[in-house]
């Protein structure tokens, strides 16, 4: 239990002997660095109901709390602020504590709570995954995990974008080429050769163009009567028939790139429970639409189409059923939401985690899933973010647009490579060792520097940057983890010595102890606000926090038995919680830098 926690019932206690006073507003803060203090009762909050001087009221309760509790030793009290002194047996005791049940910070899964769902990457299957999809698997698998740790219980999913138009043209450019080609016979990831046909699809269209426009076609009878474009949309429509010889192309080289994909997901470090595609729910949703209609949800427009009015709600009229009958995005989005609740009957909550530009679209999705009246819709939230950008002329993608996932996960492992080379640390390392090693740099430098950002914000992703061994940056926190087992492992002799309480702390051993206490509640707070980011940057405090303690206060020279095996102790917790804190970003930590 955090110290807020324990004195949060004692002062309830204080106001009401000293003032009579019964429902207070009760507001802790850190202590001030230039005040003497573990923690800060703000007096100014209760001001709005009790009478008084700041100052008075303050050393009444300090005195109270000092008198009536085991773990304020001390007080002072700064205009409206009562800095308490919280016992260094307190934070002895909390260092035994830690792992002794759940790994720590971690709560169990409350069982009578509502899943959550997380929906991530949904890629579509004519390309490859490029550097947005980074930054959504990413942040998408920490909010998973995050979310787990912090007590609930949590599905992993994608849908897949496998139909439609898009994968149309991969299928006809590669009838096209007559070369038969394979993965197998390329050596090309499955993912790539389709993507490359998608590429070879739109130059041959844009030649198409050109010859037509040449021929006296204005640009948009050209774009509408080019040969190619026409045998896409036939393959689209003998699809939707069923037409075998189609559908049995369409699943060949889709699952070309669902093997392709797999192996960028396992590099990348990210997982999935169940997964949806868009051929099995792109007609979804329909039934719902006519049931809103019969309960006055939607409405019918003269031409057939359906609509919702969401003036009244500050957005505007959607359509969710077109005039033909077939169903829009809105629609499939509708009835795969309600199909997830169907698969997943102890689901209660869903984040979908999508770029900013769909902002919008969810603001509409959740609104009418809450108008038909689901509960659970109340409980949906879109983890929305911003692009990634790389400096000018850096990795460039083979059509100089787009940065391919996999390149940019093998050039951080060169980069990696490159630095730690410079370094020359590593004589002792076999090739196998060093190349695990320049991966795990590589990713956790990759890893980082995206998720230290609040998701909301956009990011110039820098790579040689992100793998500086200094600052707030993966490898600088992998170094100090790896710092951590060195000392251990000369330290085998205190793995099972009893923590004495009886020890006076050093303040840099206090204050490493009490940024470590707050583990639990940063772990709570990233999963309430969905963001990474507070635990990256925990971690960052956490290591600059033991930085400072290792240059200050000796550890295996200590002579004095009890403390060095306090020092040691210490060490391994703070080791144990960056490789947990990592761990919930997908990070993984080397024993050996």
């Amino acid at each position: 239990m955090t110290i807020s926690k324990i004195l949060f019932p004692l002062v309830e206690e204080a106001i009401e002997k000293l003032f009579g006073l019964s429902d207070a507003t009760i507001e802790f803060q850190e202590t001030r660095k230039d005040f003497a203090g573990d923690i800060t009762l703000v007096i100014f909050p209760l001001l709005k109901k009790l009478k008084g001087n700041p100052v008075e009221i303050g050393n009444k309760i300090g005195a109270y709390l000092q008198d009536n509790t085991a773990e304020v030793v001390s007080f002072n009290v700064v205009s409206g602020f009562l800095n308490i002194l919280i016992s260094d047996e307190y934070y002895l005791n909390f260092l035994k504590s830690i792992g002794e049940n759940l790994p720590f910070g971690f709560k169990e899964v409350n069982k009578e709570e509502d899943a959550i769902l997380v929906e991530y990457s949904s890629p579509n299957t004519n390309k490859p995954l490029h550097l947005g999809h980074v930054r959504n698997n990413l942040l998408g698998y920490s909010v998973a995990e995050i979310l787990k740790a912090s007590g609930k219980k949590v599905y992993k999913t994608q849908i897949i974008n496998d139909r439609g138009i898009h994968i149309c043209k991969s299928m006809i450019a590669w009838q096209k080429s007559a070369k038969n080609e394979t993965p197998e016979s390329t050596g090309l990831k499955g993912d790539k050769l389709v993507g490359n046909y998608y590429v070879a699809f739109d130059k041959m269209y844009k030649e198409q163009i050109a010859e037509l426009m040449a021929s006296g076609s204005t640009e948009d009878e050209a774009k509408k009567d080019a040969p190619i474009i026409i045998e896409a949309q036939q393959m689209l429509l003998d699809w939707e028939a069923g037409k075998p010889e189609v559908i049995q192309l369409w699943k060949t080289m889709n699952q070309w790139v669902y093997d392709g994909f797999e192996a960028t997901y396992k590099k990348m470090g990210v997982d999935f429970d169940s997964y949806y595609y868009e051929s099995n729910t792109y007609l979804l949703g329909k039934d719902v639409v006519e049931q809103g209609l019969a309960d006055g949800v939607f409405e019918k427009d003269p031409d057939g189409s359906v609509w919702i009015d969401l003036t009244s709600d500050g957005l505007d009229r959607k359509i969710v059923l077109r005039s033909d009958g077939t169903s829009v995005y809105m629609t499939q989005d509708i009835g795969t939401a309600i199909q997830r609740t169907k698969d997943f009957p102890d689901v209660g909550g869903m984040v979908y985690t999508v770029g900013n530009e769909q902002d919008y679209h969810f603001k509409v999705l959740f609104l009418i899933l809450k108008k038909l009246g689901f509960d659970w819709a109340t409980n949906l939230f879109h983890l929305s973010y911003g692009m990634v950008d790389l400096p000018s002329g850096k990795m460039k993608s083979r059509e100089g647009t787009v940065v391919d996932a996999d390149d940019l996960m093998n050039e951080m492992s060169t980069t990696a490579q490159k630095i730690s080379e410079e370094l020359g640390k590593l004589e002792e390392y076999s090739a196998a060792e060093k190349q695990d090693l320049y991966n795990t740099i590589g990713m956790g430098a990759l890893k980082y520097y995206i998720l230290k950002v609040d998701p909301k914000k956009r990011i110039l992703f820098n790579p040689e940057e992100s793998v500086d061994f200094a600052g707030n940056t993966g490898p600088f926190i992998q170094y100090t983890y790896a710092r951590i087992q060195s000392i251990l492992r000369k330290a085998k002799d205190s793995d099972s010595a009893e923590i004495s309480v009886a020890i006076e702390l050093d303040s840099k051993e206090k204050e490493l102890l009490k940024t470590l206490a707050t583990y639990p509640e940063v772990i709570q707070t990233a999963a309430a606000n969905h963001s990474p980011a507070l635990i990256a940057n925990f971690t960052y405090d956490l290591v600059k926090a033991y930085n400072s303690f290792y240059q200050t206060v000796p550890i295996l020279g200590e002579t004095d038995s009890d403390k060095r095996n306090i020092r040691i102790q210490l060490s391994r917790k703070v080791a144990d919680t960056i490789a947990s804190a990592f761990g919930l970003l997908g990070i993984s930590v080397p024993e050996r830098m």
